[in-house]
């Protein structure tokens, strides 16, 4: 097993810049597909994006590509999310996800039930 923590969150002005950080403890993080999901309350847990156990290959929403760079340090078992030029349409609860999945596919990385485990969130908020 896996636990999951993210941090970084907070208010951020639109245009602006935020970095979050998940740190991992239990099972070898090297191990797991690692991934970033954002949920706004009433709607469905939306797919940010996902790296791989070597950090050779990483996913993104079509969307955010460009504004929004996962990475991970394996030696540290920590996966971060750097965003920028962020908007009010970003305004979310986003969470760091694990998956002990041995094959992915662009597609499976993106649905949340690819994912074994979850931190608690933390919340983002873009607002001026």
């Amino acid at each position: 097993q896996v636990q999951l923590v993210e941090s970084g969150g907070g208010l951020v002005q639109p245009g602006g810049s935020l970095r979050l950080s998940c740190a991992a403890s239990g099972s070898k993080f090297s191990d797991y597909i690692m991934a970033w999901f954002r949920q706004v309350p009433g709607k469905e847990r939306e797919f940010v994006g996902a790296v791989n156990w070597r950090a050779d290959n990483t996913y993104y929403q079509e969307s955010l590509k460009g504004r929004f760079t996962i990475s991970r340090d394996n030696a540290k078992s920590t996966l971060d999310l750097q965003m920028s030029g962020l908007e009010p349409e970003d305004t979310a609860i986003y969470y760091c996800a694990a998956s002990s999945v041995r094959l992915i596919s662009a597609i499976s990385v993106t649905r949340a039930d690819t994912y074994d485990y979850w931190g608690q969130g933390t919340q983002v908020t873009v607002s001026s």
